[in-house]
């Protein structure tokens, strides 16, 4: 599993590879399965789904490549043309935006915090003027103190922006306590990218433990856990410890990705917790689901299956 894991992340840093899947006639078995479409309208149409459906949403315009301060413009007007619209549809209670920073400006140069710090101001806006929030996605090691350095200077103005904490990284513990307090939303995901072992766990069993660990802190501290994951021991624990310190189910949420464990999402709705589903679109999908074959190896054949489809 952790050789298939690690030759999936080198795949989705590879140049060629991505040019050949990009366009290769891909079907829809494997694209469709985890992206809500390429354009507003049709994402909108699946978070109106969704939300008839008594569920949450987190919609993440999909973009990381950003090597140009006029991508960071078009990912960021991207996001206030998306906010506008959920507003205009009434889905902006149910539905907020997961934002990279990565695809806003943080890569670019010395200047990318403040560029990426400015772009995401407009959002956290844009989000304030339709009544929703935001929640600042996570990525490699390399981005965690800049990613919630943004965090901490957003929440001077917008205290209910979420931040992303990783189990798999060493420090994320601390980070958890460090950042436990009133009002504060933290999503607990496991971690998506290939990380070293001198930051991270990389064994399975050792990032579930670190997981408990981290959801503990969450559970005891005086802020908002959202819990990111599909593994069903994890949920349980977690609800677990939510009882165990007697938070009621408006104190915390369970999280999982659109096209991952649907039956199960719905009943843990049906059971009263807040089970908000992270649901991306847009063009540049790619990454983000080479990520997702890395999480669950056995989705390769799928996609392999696309690769050569001409139908």
């Amino acid at each position: 599993m952790a050789v298939m894991r690690e030759v999936l992340m080198r795949v989705s840093r590879s140049g060629a590879i991505k040019s050949l899947i990009t366009k290769a006639p891909l079907t829809s078995a494997v694209v469709d399965r985890y992206v809500a479409g390429e354009t507003v309208d049709e994402v909108l149409g699946v978070t109106g789904d969704l939300v008839g459906a008594k569920l949450a949403v987190t919609i993440d315009h999909l973009g990381e490549d950003t090597t140009k301060i006029s991508q960071a413009s078009s990912a960021t007007d991207a996001y206030l043309d998306l906010l506008g619209r959920l507003a205009e549809a009434e889905l902006a209670d149910q539905a907020e935006v997961s934002v990279k920073l990565s695809a806003v400006g943080q890569l670019l140069g010395a200047d990318g915090e403040k560029i990426a710090t400015e772009n995401a101001q407009l959002i956290c806006q844009a989000a304030s003027d339709a009544g929703t929030t935001v929640t600042i996605d996570m990525e490699d090691h390399t981005l965690t103190d800049s990613t919630l350095s943004v965090v901490r200077e957003l929440r001077r103005d917008y205290p209910w922006v979420g931040a992303v904490l990783q189990a798999y990284l060493f420090r994320t513990e601390g980070d958890c306590a460090d950042l436990a307090y009133e009002g504060s939303r933290i999503r607990l995901c496991k971690g998506a990218y290939a990380e070293p072992e001198s930051v991270a766990y990389t064994e399975p069993a050792e990032i579930d433990k670190s997981y408990v660990r981290c959801t503990k802190i969450l559970m005891a501290g005086q802020g908002y856990p959202m819990l990111a994951t599909h593994d069903p021991r994890l949920v349980e624990i977690g609800v677990a410890l939510a009882e165990r310190q007697q938070r009621d189910l408006s104190s915390f949420e369970l999280q999982m990705l659109y096209g991952i464990r649907p039956a199960e999402q719905h009943r843990l709705a049906t059971l009263g917790h807040t089970m908000r589903v992270y649901v991306p679109y847009g063009t540049d999908w790619y990454g983000y689901l080479v990520r997702r074959l890395a999480e669950k190896p056995g989705n390769v054949r799928f996609f392999a299956h696309s690769l050569v489809s001409r139908h």
